[in-house]
């Protein structure tokens, strides 16, 4: 988008200005990274790391500084596995021995590859591995040990499909889908987690659930195979399933052809459910953050894969060129998540139910992404519940009943129990007066109460003499 474009763009959508200045202006990073303290091969490892994600990069960068370079390096060796990975012009020959030996180069000095194709993008960071390799042997080793345990995991499950002839053709089973996203992405969740709770910033319970990780791996990546569905096939690649594109169209090129269009939605709906089904359990996992620096760098990417997921849903557009969110989305959404766990699943909760309201009634899948999007609303609301005022009304004006029930009984219990007092007391005095001789029964005999009035009189009248 060119100056001009950009100006006319931003004229028509305020808001989307608003959330970039917003950003840029009133962001203060958790913490922020010294160039000036660092040696000359951190900073090369710095830049390598804006050349290949400067998303990530970003994130990474406002690190507290425990995490800081382990993580930056973790990312830095995995990009280099899925560079080679990628590399189609690499003869599988080579590719192959490369992938399950990486783990093995990061203890080589020096060492570096310049035979990547020219135009592969990342090309850069494997010329200039050495750096990496410098920094690496510099860690703590709990946290080396990680980094090269899931490079080999990684390595292994890499080389095996790309030495699988019907995977070069593409992903087959929905099986094989997700054995796929976990070497490429589930590893991740699981390296991160582990150096998280090394660095304790994570809960330590997290390494029993490692499901949880699991599901922040495949959510992402699910989520960039159906965004990039168009660029991958212009690459000649295919991630999506024949077990769930087959049920729409007989041929895969016949998904990128207009007059199956229709069909070609269903399909994506379909994969869009497939990813869905791990949003709640992301929640989840970043319940069990304990710090704020790495809630934000494990919440930011969540909170794109569930806007880029709404973005793509029922959106024809992914057929025919790539898309993403905008960048003042984009904004918005960091300035979201790097709140609290609170305000990242209001972002959930508001992009399911847009997911909801796209959803068409037509779609074969239609009922299945209605209890997916209900199904994190639910999730949700066991977290928070909502405060509903009406609810809270009528809760009050039903305790407010009950309360003017209780006062009268409890009114009625007093008074009860000061008769009750009274009359104790009164039958301890009588009796007591009874034990000590005095006569009640006279009180009802008249003849004994005559005599003792005469008796008293004559009393009265009795007058002593004087001495």
């Amino acid at each position: 988008m060119g100056g001009l474009g950009e100006v006319l763009y931003y004229m028509f959508h305020p808001n989307q200005l608003r959330s970039i200045i917003q950003w840029k202006v009133w962001h203060e990073p958790v913490y922020k990274r010294d160039p000036s303290k660092e040696p000359r091969t951190l900073q090369s490892c710095f830049e390598l790391l804006n050349l290949t994600s400067r998303s990530f990069s970003a994130v990474i960068q406002e690190l507290q500084p425990e995490m800081l370079v382990p993580i930056a390096l973790f990312y830095l060796v995995l990009r280099g596995l899925d560079t080679i990975e990628d590399d189609m012009t690499l003869p599988i020959e080579k590719k192959e021995p490369m992938l399950r030996e990486f783990s093995k180069y990061l203890k080589i000095d020096g060492w570096t590859f310049t035979e990547s194709g020219p135009n592969e993008k990342d090309r850069d960071l494997l010329v200039h591995f050495d750096d990496v390799i410098v920094e690496l042997k510099k860690i703590d080793k709990k946290y080396y040990d990680v980094i090269e345990d899931i490079a080999i995991k990684m390595g292994n499950g890499m080389a095996d499909y790309a030495n699988n002839a019907q995977f070069q053709s593409g992903v087959t089973t929905i099986a094989e889908y997700e054995e796929y996203c976990h070497y490429v992405a589930g590893l991740v969740g699981e390296g991160l987690t582990r150096i998280f709770v090394q660095g304790n910033t994570a809960n330590p319970a997290l390494l029993d659930r490692m499901e949880l990780s699991e599901a922040m791996g495949q959510f992402l990546q699910k989520t960039n195979i159906i965004r990039d569905v168009h660029e991958d096939f212009e690459d000649k690649r295919r991630f999506w399933p024949s077990e769930i594109w087959s049920k729409y169209v007989d041929k895969w090129e016949d998904m990128f052809d207009p007059k199956y269009r229709t069909q070609a939605l269903h399909c994506s709906s379909e994969m869009v459910l497939n990813a869905l089904k791990h949003a709640d359990e992301c929640l989840f996992y970043m319940a069990g953050i304990k710090e704020q620096s790495v809630f934000n760098f494990v919440a930011i990417p969540q909170s794109m894969a569930i806007a880029t997921l709404e973005l793509v849903f029922q959106n024809p557009k992914i057929f025919n060129s790539h898309i993403k969110i905008t960048k003042g989305d984009a904004c918005h959404l960091m300035m979201q998540s790097t709140q609290n766990l609170r305000v990242v699943c209001d972002v959930f909760r508001t992009y399911a139910r847009r997911i909801a309201k796209k959803n068409d009634p037509r779609d074969p899948h239609f009922l299945e992404i209605s209890v997916a999007c209900g199904k994190i609303e639910q999730f949700i609301e066991t977290l928070f519940p909502t405060q509903d005022p009406r609810k809270l009304q009528a809760i009050q004006e039903a305790q407010g009943q009950e309360g003017t029930q209780s006062d009268f009984w409890d009114a009625l219990l007093l008074v009860g129990a000061v008769l009750f007092v009274l009359l104790f007391v009164s039958g301890l005095m009588l009796g007591a007066a009874w034990y000590f001789g005095a006569r009640f029964d006279i009180i009802f005999d008249k003849e004994a109460a005559s005599s003792l009035k005469d008796a008293a009189k004559a009393t009265a009248t009795l007058v002593h003499e004087e001495l």
